[in-house]
This record gives structure tokens, C-alpha cells and sequence, in this order.
């Protein structure tokens, strides 16, 4: 973790522009940023009409999804949920720059904060009042049948190998350090940090892992068998799954955008990201707080550690 941190200079703000409320709120940020004396550049998606037009937005330096969007930028500021924070840490990773995420959809388990205490985030952002985590990432490899490199990627949250045949099954080999571990058919297999233990992992019957922890999370997804619980593995661990060449094709999604086509016989291999994402904290609040919270856990009737009693 790093605990000392500066003034951005130049800051990319990713919005949701979805909905209006989420505008006003980017505007916002914009605004407060700008007065700051921080530079804003806006990232827009090809079809938004919204933010080009409108009367606050349209005022600052506008760029596309690539690349040369954080050129100069040392500050990443997203405004809307999951799928939002993923598509502005592919830039953030590219870059090597921290990412705050203010959270304007509905869960939101990737956002620090939530919409209700933007002054305050910015505010904190503009006075370098925050701190960096280091959260793992995946990198991921695709071979063909004949051992041919045919993609690569990486993944913050997870990489999932999918069938692209809904009327059958994608026959999958499993292995963990060169050795077989099960084969199986099923609708895919899902390799996860533990920061994606609560997205897709989670929602596949995967367990939910605290972000401190380094490992690997390796999820079937709804496979035809009797004997295929979920895995975790050591962080140096090489996951790979293999399809068998009479398989259907399948596709590999990191991040649930970010995709390789997979034929049959092709071989993917999972391991620890060369580079982490870097993660902006700006509260001490822990793991568990934010997952009972965001999950509307029960808690009523909690009382605490036992305290010993003072006695005469």
C-alpha cells in the first residue's frame, strides 16, 4: 500500500452518462476539479449525444476509448458502476495510474464511494488526501490446437471461458502447475482475483474472497458433474483449461468485455498480472463492512467481542 500521495494535475473522468442524475454528477466533479486548478478530460463513448451537448460537459477536452485517452493524465476519476469502472481501469492498467470509483449504479462493489459523498471524494482527490492499494490482476494467454500464441489479455475482476453453444456443452481439462486436475463438460470455467470473487465467481457459487488475500479463484460454471467445487490457488499458480478438439468453440471474456475467440483443441493459461491496478482508497473502512453493506447482509443482534467485566 502507499500511503503518500499528491495533488493530480490532469484528471480523466470517466462518467456514466445513462441518466440524467449521473450527468449533473459528472458535471459536478468537472466543475469542483476544474476550480481546483486540475485539469478534466472526459472520456465519451462514439454514440453519446448527452455529454458533446451539454452546457457544463461539452466545455472540456473530450476523448475516445484508447489508448492516448491518458496521455498526460495522472489521475483516473470514474463515475458509475461495475461495468463502467472496468472499461476505465483497462485505461488506468494501460497506464499504470490510480482509479477512484464514485458509485452511480446499483451495487457498485468496484466504487469507493457513493454518489451522496462526491463533494467530500473530489475534495480528497483535490488535496491528495488518499491512499493506493495494489490489487492483484490476471494475465491470460490463448493457444490454439497446434500451440500457436492466438491472444492475450488481462482481467481485474476475471477471465471466463464460455461455450458458444448453448444446445451443448464445452468439454473442458482443467490443470493447476502442468498437472490435470478434472475434466468435465459445462457451460465454461471462470478464473478470478480475489477482487472479482464477488462478481461472477460469486454469483457461480464461488466464495467470496478479501481482497488482501493473494490467490487465484477457479469456478466451474454449471458443469455436468458430480465432483467440481471451486479452487483456490497460490498466487504463482498456472491455471489452464484446455478444450477438447471435438469441442464446440468457445470465447474467452476478461473483464466481460475484452474478448478472444477460442476454437476447439485451444488451450488458455492464467496467471498472476505482471502489473497490479492501482487501487485509491480514501477511508479506513474494512473489506467486511463494504461487502455487508453492498449485499444487505443481516447483522441485527450483532454484539461485538466479549469484553471482560470489571469485577470489585
Amino acid at each position: 500500500m502507499v500511503e503518500d500521495s499528491s495533488t493530480p494535475r490532469k484528471v480523466l473522468l470517466v462518467p456514466h452518462s445513462g441518466r440524467r442524475s449521473n450527468v449533473a454528477t459528472a458535471a459536478l466533479a468537472a466543475e469542483l476539479l476544474y476550480d481546483a486548478n486540475i485539469a478534466v478530460r472526459i472520456l465519451v463513448h462514439e454514440k453519446d449525444q448527452i455529454i458533446p451537448t451539454h452546457p457544463i460537459l461539452s466545455l472540456f477536452e473530450k476523448t475516445s476509448h484508447c489508448p492516448e485517452a491518458v496521455d498526460g493524465v495522472d489521475f483516473v476519476l470514474v463515475m458509475g458502476g461495475d461495468g463502467t469502472f472496468l472499461r476505465a481501469a483497462d485505461l488506468a492498467h494501460h497506464a499504470d495510474l490510480p482509479v477512484l470509483g464514485i458509485n452511480l449504479g446499483h451495487i457498485g462493489f468496484l466504487a469507493e464511494w457513493e454518489r451522496d459523498s462526491l463533494d467530500e471524494a473530489v475534495k480528497r482527490v483535490i488535496s491528495g488526501e488518499f491512499r493506493i492499494e495494489e490489487r492483484m490482476t490476471i494475465d491470460v494467454e490463448v493457444h490454439n490446437a497446434e500451440g500457436d500464441l492466438i491472444g492475450t489479455g488481462w482481467a481485474l475482476n476475471e477471465v471466463s471461458v464460455e461455450n458458444q453453444n448453448r444446445s451443448g456443452v464445452l468439454d473442458a481439462i482443467l490443470e493447476v502447475d502442468g498437472r490435470p486436475v478434472n475434466a468435465f463438460g459445462c457451460d465454461g470455467i471462470l478464473v478470478s482475483t480475489p477482487t472479482g470473487s464477488t462478481a461472477y465467481a460469486f454469483s457461480a457459487g464461488g466464495p467470496v474472497l478479501w481482497p488482501e488475500l493473494d490467490a487465484i479463484l477457479v469456478v466451474p460454471n454449471n458443469a455436468h458433474a458430480l465432483f467440481t467445487k471451486p479452487l483456490v490457488v497460490s498466487p504463482q499458480s498456472v491455471v489452464a483449461i484446455e478444450s477438447r478438439s471435438e469441442s464446440f468453440p468457445a470465447v474467452v471474456v476478461m473483464d466481460g468485455f475484452r474478448r478472444i475467440d477460442m476454437p476447439p483443441g485451444s488451450r488458455v493459461e492464467v496467471i498472476r498480472g505482471k502489473r497490479s491496478i492501482k487501487w485509491v482508497r480514501l477511508d479506513q473502512r474494512p473489506f467486511t463492512d463494504r461487502l455487508v453493506s453492498k449485499l444487505r447482509l443481516p447483522v441485527d443482534g450483532w454484539r461485538g467481542p466479549a469484553k471482560k467485566r470489571n469485577t470489585p
